[in-house]
């Protein structure tokens, strides 16, 4: 049972799991330090996002999938 419904599609959950490791990996080979820390986080989020199927800020925005499951 899940505790929320999905409101990316999956090419959206593609593209997303894709730049988010493309924005981590990039984060640690041009930055250094914190930054390079704060990025590649940032980078982890919005591809955990894509792996889940569900954008927090998406529902609050009402963008979805509408009444897909």
């Amino acid at each position: 049972m899940a505790f929320y419904r999905k409101n990316i599609g999956g090419l959206h959950q593609a593209v997303r799991i894709a730049l988010g490791v493309a924005v981590a990996v990039a984060a640690f080979v041009y930055l250094t330090g914190a930054a390079a820390w704060l990025v590649a986080l940032g980078g982890a989020g919005f591809a955990l996002t894509g792996l889940v199927g569900y954008c927090p800020i998406c529902a609050m925005a009402g963008i979805g999938r509408g009444g897909a499951s």
